[in-house]
């Protein structure tokens, strides 16, 4: 009869890795909403507020650019596609590329306009362009942000300009930045970029406001956000030696204070967390009994590497559970997904890994069958006497 067994690994994990597992290094952020995460590792390294949704600013553009980077993608546009501009877009107040009705911006350009010179004209002729109207475009950005996991995002315009209802939560902005940096590398490196003087238009306008850009420290996007209503905030990702990480901030009180927020976390981030290989791929984990085979156990490796993120000071012990249903009937082939390691940290999500078969384990013979099922049979039985003693 088979049944499901849990192995535990604790000792076995922590004295083979000599490794000790530290509980999360606390961090107490300024900003009103926040969710940084390590998108190496998967692991979320604080939340705060991150599912409240809140007036995103401009850092709501970030949906505008995904809808055109999968226009790009679908093929439906190029880089060299000439858009129209509109009145409507034209008469855009707060930041703006100064696009007139004259103009034919390419999709390249509005990509810059949009990132670099915080466009909201820009915003504006990329809806226009992508689905008739700003209104029809907002309803697009709404429906595509739930398809993609962003449940707490309402858009109601291109731009992020102040109108009610207009909401994302900060765990959605990452979602949407993390989305951005995998799903669309080809079009990253923009966010990097600290100017673009489109046409020699409003010199004061053509600088990236991103306030880590300047800095060194691996930051390479990705677009910053300012009104009244919801404060100065940030939505940034930095990248240093294998790791990289994603943060959202808002609520902020001045671009000086976005500014410090934003470096503290990134600094915070790679200086309080360290990834560590814990688990080898190939790595013999346990061994589990194998019922009528040839061998009378098998050997449980993981599928992968098992990468885990953590903190730097206050060490604690890692724990592990092997888990699969034992004992396993022969035939048995060696890369056969027997099982499961959950590897547990301390203040931080848990590590899964499948567990694969290392051999071959082919059935025992007529005779070695009959001898155990024998062998099992009067187990049974001398255990059902001992019942009814």
């Amino acid at each position: 009869m088979t049944h499901r067994l849990i192995t535990r690994l604790c000792l076995v994990l922590a004295m083979a890795l000599g490794l000790a597992l530290p509980a999360r290094a606390a961090f107490e952020t300024r900003a009103t909403a926040a969710w940084v995460y390590d998108l190496t590792t998967g692991t979320l390294l604080l939340s705060k507020n991150a599912n409240t949704p809140l007036p995103p600013a401009s850092m709501s553009k970030l949906m505008t650019l995904n809808m055109l980077f999968e226009a790009l993608r679908d093929g439906r546009v190029d880089m060299d596609t000439q858009f129209g501009v509109s009145t409507r877009a034209r008469e855009m107040g707060g930041s703006t590329m100064f696009l007139n009705e004259r103009d034919r911006p390419t999709v390249e350009q509005l990509i810059q306009g949009i990132v670099v010179n915080s466009g909201n004209d820009a915003c504006v002729v990329v809806a226009e362009g992508l689905a008739g109207t700003e209104e029809a475009f907002a309803r697009m950005m709404t429906q595509r942000a739930e398809a993609v996991g962003m449940t707490n995002s309402t858009f109601k315009n291109a731009s992020g300009w102040p109108a009610e209802g207009h909401r994302m939560s900060m765990h959605d902005l990452g979602i949407l930045a993390a989305r951005l940096i995998t799903e669309f590398p080809e079009y990253y490196g923009y966010f990097a970029q600290k100017e673009f003087p489109f046409d020699g238009r409003a010199p004061q306008n053509r600088f990236n406001r991103n306030p880590l850009l300047a800095l060194g420290n691996g930051a390479d996007g990705l677009k910053t956000g300012h009104t009244e209503e919801a404060g100065y905030g940030l939505a940034g990702s930095a990248a240093q030696g294998d790791r990289r990480i994603v943060f959202i901030i808002t609520g902020l009180e001045s671009n000086t204070a976005r500014a410090e927020e934003a470096e503290r976390i990134v600094n915070w981030a790679f200086r309080q967390f360290v990834q560590k290989t814990i688990v080898r791929k190939g790595q013999e984990i346990t061994r589990a009994d194998v019922w009528l085979g040839l061998k009378p156990q098998v050997g449980l490796v993981a599928a992968q590497d098992i990468n885990v993120l953590v903190p730097a000071l206050h060490q604690e012990r890692l724990s592990g559970n092997a888990l699969f249903t034992g004992p396993i009937e022969a035939p048995i082939i060696a890369g056969q997904e027997l099982g499961e390691l959950l590897i547990t940290l301390d203040g931080l999500p848990d590590a899964r890994v499948a567990l694969l078969a290392d051999a071959d384990v082919g059935p025992a013979g007529f005779l070695a069958r009959l001898r155990l099922a024998a062998k099992k049979l009067m187990g049974e039985v001398a255990a059902q006497a001992a019942e009814a003693r």
